[in-house]
């Protein structure tokens, strides 16, 4: 498919963000049950079902464009995930703090890249004055972010580094 303007942009970048988050919720699930610490299982679960909730929030906004939001597949995150997999789940640890610290890591990595496609989709939605799909993906944008420094207080505040250190 030729992209030929802004809105093929945007387009071509919602489905793209499905695909990573359909990725991502599978793979911060799997991150969720290898967690030994409480707060970070609790958060990681809590990550899946925002995650979700933006596949369907996705999933409207492309219904509205008539496009299929299965219509890419995100490389980039499958990258990540195959990173989370090596990194965690297929690798041994000497005890669950390091585990939980390398499971923070990982996660943080796919969240980076969520913040940077949905902070992409919010400034084309704005640009093309699709108000109500800005708004939408700023609220999503905004809630990846709360969920990337409670990842960050985890690490820091709630021990997870200090116990792996």
């Amino acid at each position: 498919m030729t992209l030929n303007n802004l809105h093929d942009v945007y387009h071509d970048q919602l489905q793209d963000m499905y695909s990573a988050c359909k990725q991502s919720l599978e793979a911060t699930t799997k991150l969720g049950r290898a967690a030994a610490d409480k707060e970070l299982s609790e958060a990681l679960i809590a990550g899946a079902n925002g995650i979700g909730e933006g596949m369907d929030k996705i999933k409207s906004i492309c219904a509205t464009h008539d496009i299929n939001p299965e219509g890419e597949h995100c490389r980039g995150m499958e990258g990540l995930v195959k990173e989370a997999n090596a990194h965690v789940l297929e690798q041994e640890f000497g005890d669950d703090a390091t585990r939980d610290a390398m499971i923070i890591t990982q996660y943080q990595r796919m969240v980076h890249y969520a913040l940077a496609g949905y902070g992409c989709l919010t400034a084309f939605a704005n640009r093309l004055n699709l108000d109500e799909e800005g708004a939408i993906l700023q609220s999503m944008l905004d809630q990846t972010y709360d969920g990337d420094r409670h990842m960050t207080q985890i690490a820091t505040n709630g021990g997870v580094n200090r116990d792996a250190a």
